[in-house]
């Protein structure tokens, strides 16, 4: 499964934004996702399996813990493929930058 077929899932997204900030527990993951969402343990399991798979995730053994970390090769693909469409946007935010600092300049004249 492609990484852009897998953040499709707001789930999944929702995993990889908790792991973006570091190493956690598969019961952690749980705890939090299935709260947020309204979904059991073993269906957070099932999206970390996907995200495993897909190798957007690793995941250790520590005794009976699972813990899961990370991975950004995938991430880094889909910056990749991402690339040449950030023309159609960057224009836009460049103005707005503009626009912001106009604005700022605008309020400290008296």
């Amino acid at each position: 499964m492609h990484a852009l077929d897998v953040l499709g899932d707001p789930v999944r997204r929702r995993l990889l934004e908790l792991l973006r900030d570091g190493e956690q527990a598969a019961g952690e993951l749980g705890g939090r996702v299935g709260e947020e969402f309204g979904i059991s343990q073993p269906a957070v399991s099932q999206h970390l399996r996907v995200l495993r798979e897909a190798g957007l995730a690793r995941v250790r053994a520590v005794g009976n813990r699972r813990l899961y970390v990370l991975e950004p090769a995938p991430l880094q693909e889909v910056d990749a493929w991402l690339e040449p469409y950030r023309a159609h946007w960057a224009h836009r935010l460049d103005a707005l930058d503009t626009e912001i600092r106009r604005g700022r300049r605008d309020r400290s004249t008296p």
